[in-house]
C-alpha cells in the first residue's frame, strides 16, 4: 500500500512519505492564493476552490482565511457556507451535506496519533533528530441542514446526522444522532430539532 492508501485507510501512515509532502505543500500554496485573492474576485476563488477540494456542489461560499492539510479529502454538498478562520485537518475525508453553516473559527480533525511517545515518534537517529511522527486517521462525515456554532471542534471519526445545530465552542468526540441540538464539552444532546427545510 502507499502511505496515501494507508492514511485514508486509518493505518499508521508516514507523513513525511514524498508524494503527501507533495500534495501537502501543494494544497498550502493553493489556500495561500485563495486567502490572498480579493475578496469579490469570485472567479479566482471558485477556480481556487476547484483544484483545491476533492468535490463541491453548488453555492459554496468560503471566507478566508481557511486552513486545509491535503485539500483534496474534503468535499462539499449544495449551498454550503464556511465563515472565516477555519481548520479542516482532512488527512481521511471530510464529508459535509447540503445546506451546511460552519461558523468561525471551527476546527475539524481526521488526524489522529499514538498516545505512546515512543510510538508517536520511533527511536531518534544518530544525530538526534526525530521522523515525522506516525499519526492515523479517521472520517468526519456531516449531514445535511448541520449548522456548526463558532469554534466547535469535531474530533476523527464523529458523525453528525441530518438536521443538527452543534452549540459555539463544543467538542465533538462522538457520534450525534439526527434532528437534535448538542453543545458542551464533550458534545452531548440537549433536545430535538425537528423543523426541516422544505424542499
Amino acid at each position: 500500500m502507499t502511505e496515501r492508501e494507508k492514511m485514508l485507510a486509518g493505518q499508521l501512515y508516514d507523513c513525511g512519505d514524498a508524494k503527501l509532502l507533495e500534495q501537502w505543500h501543494k494544497a498550502k500554496d493553493l489556500i495561500r492564493d485563495y486567502n490572498q485573492t480579493d475578496s469579490a474576485d469570485a472567479e479566482e476563488k471558485g477556480r481556487i476552490l476547484h483544484e483545491l477540494l476533492g468535490g463541491h456542489g453548488k453555492n459554496l461560499w468560503i471566507t478566508a482565511p481557511f486552513y486545509v492539510d491535503y485539500g483534496n479529502n474534503i468535499y462539499f454538498g449544495n449551498n454550503c457556507e464556511v465563515n472565516m478562520n477555519c481548520t479542516f485537518l482532512d488527512d481521511n475525508k471530510i464529508i459535509i451535506g447540503d445546506n451546511a453553516l460552519i461558523a468561525p473559527n471551527v476546527q475539524i480533525y481526521t488526524a489522529f496519533h499514538p498516545t505512546n511517545a515512543a510510538d508517536r515518534f520511533g527511536e531518534p537517529k544518530e544525530d538526534g533528530s526525530f521522523e515525522f511522527c506516525k499519526t492515523q486517521t479517521a472520517p468526519v462525515v456531516i449531514g445535511n441542514q448541520v449548522w456548526i456554532g463558532g469554534g466547535a471542534i469535531i474530533m476523527p471519526g464523529v458523525t453528525i446526522g441530518d438536521n443538527v445545530v452543534i452549540g459555539a465552542g463544543s467538542v465533538v468526540t462522538r457520534d450525534i444522532p439526527g434532528d437534535v441540538i448538542a453543545f458542551g464539552s464533550p458534545c452531548r444532546v440537549i433536545r430535538e430539532n425537528r423543523q426541516h427545510i422544505q424542499d
